[in-house]
């Protein structure tokens, strides 16, 4: 749900609760003051019974001779609690019966002769009064409503413009483009400075990535250097005849740890590029030729252990770095070549949405939560650990997915497009 729509839900939600409780209110203090008037009048026209009684020695029922409002009924009671209360009023005019409201009280009339008066008016009017009120204030209370849901739908809904506007500019931020984010102006103060804060941080974020990719540039260029110059000179020792057998063993360890800390680096530097998304060429590459390719290369690997190909390719077109692609495909066979048995074999099957390669091999299946980790490997590995955590990180970096399981005594990689 987007914020102006939680925005007007939640504002909508919180008026129409206040209102409803509001209007509540608001007719009972209508009711209680419309008879606090209705009783104020009874009162007064008590008061002007009790004095006609007192002043005249006949009957007071004169006072009321139609007895349509007033009661006078003879008692023996000398005290009566004066009250207030609702009841029947029957309209002579009309000839009906309506709400009304009544006062009952004790009149004492000349020689201690003692009357109980009850005065009763009708409430219709102020009954009607109240329903009138109460349609207004309901009729109010819903276009009121309709104009703040059509105020937020609507008119305040402009009001975040700026901030999609800004989110717009923030996903298509690149890093590696050198337009930085300026951000949209706005006269709202909290854009303004929301939009402040983003143009700093992504200046530092761009300043942190040229540092890093200078660093990598010159960390590549000054380590692979002197491994050149010892792996080139351990070659014209290797090639040496007066050389020792013991000798020649110690260069061949020294000239194998060589070999295997410029793979090291180069693993490295690599996970560094594509970590800071430092490789960005792209190119068409059709993923089944090169797959044909990579099987004709790691044919004497394969023929060495007498494993069996097996492979099923449709034609594929994927867009990314060849020089990636190469890094993954060589893992990928590496790995299932190495870690598989004599006699083994090898599937490689590849359609419109995914590359999958399966090996035979131990009988119990790999980590899978480790598995992708770097410097994760075999005991008796002679890798690097860092190979098929340059796989995962490839297929990230292209949005790929990629995951393991074992099947049927098989173990299988499988990259889905």
């Amino acid at each position: 749900m987007k914020l102006s729509e939680h925005y007007t839900r939640t504002s909508v939600y919180i008026t129409l609760t206040v209102l409803l409780f509001g209007a509540v209110i608001y007719y009972f203090a209508i009711n209680y003051i419309a008879q606090q008037q209705l009783d104020r009048g009874l009162q007064q026209q008590l008061t002007e019974a009790e004095e006609y009684a007192r002043s005249n020695d006949q009957n007071p029922q004169l006072y009321d001779l139609d007895r349509d409002h007033a009661i006078f009924v003879k008692t023996n009671r000398q005290q009566l609690q004066k009250r207030f209360f609702d009841t029947t009023y029957f309209n002579p005019k009309e000839q009906r019966a309506e709400p009304g409201r009544a006062v009952e009280d004790l009149v004492k009339v000349n020689n201690n002769n003692y009357y109980k008066v009850v005065i009763t008016i009708s409430r219709a009017g102020q009954k009607y009064l109240i329903e009138v009120i109460t349609i207004i204030t309901l009729t109010l209370l819903a276009g009121l409503l309709a104009v703040l849901f059509i105020t937020n739908k609507y008119l305040l809904n402009d009001l975040w413009k700026p901030f999609r506007l800004t989110l717009k500019e923030i996903k298509q931020f690149n890093i590696a483009d050198v337009d930085q984010f300026t951000g949209k102006p706005s006269q709202v103060d909290e854009f303004t400075e929301l939009n402040e804060a983003i143009r700093e941080m992504s200046l530092r974020v761009t300043h942190d990535y040229l540092k890093l990719k200078q660093f990598t540039e010159n960390a590549s260029h000054e380590m692979m250097t002197p491994l050149a110059v010892v792996t080139t000179k351990l070659d014209t020792l290797i090639q040496d005849e007066t050389l020792g057998a013991d000798q020649l063993a110690q260069i061949t360890d020294i000239y194998s740890s060589i070999n295997k800390s410029s793979r090291l680096n180069n693993s490295l530097l690599l996970l560094a590029k594509l970590e800071n998304k430092l490789i960005t060429e792209e190119e068409p590459i059709e993923l089944d030729i090169m797959l044909a390719e990579k099987m004709q290369q790691f044919q004497e690997l394969m023929q060495s252990k007498n494993l069996l190909f097996q492979h099923q390719l449709e034609p594929k077109q994927i867009l990314a770095s060849k020089y990636l692609v190469d890094i993954l495909l060589n893992n990928l066979f590496s790995n299932a070549i190495r870690h598989n048995i004599t006699g083994g074999i090898v599937i490689i099957q590849l359609t419109a949405h995914l590359l999958s390669i399966k090996n035979s091999g131990g009988a119990n299946p790999l980590n899978t939560d480790l598995i992708f980790e770097r410097f994760q490997k075999g005991k008796e590995s002679q890798g690097t650990g860092l190979g098929l955590t340059l796989v995962k990180n490839i297929c990230q970096h292209y949005g790929y997915t990629i995951h393991y399981h074992h099947e049927m005594g098989l173990h299988a990689f499988v990259i889905t497009f």
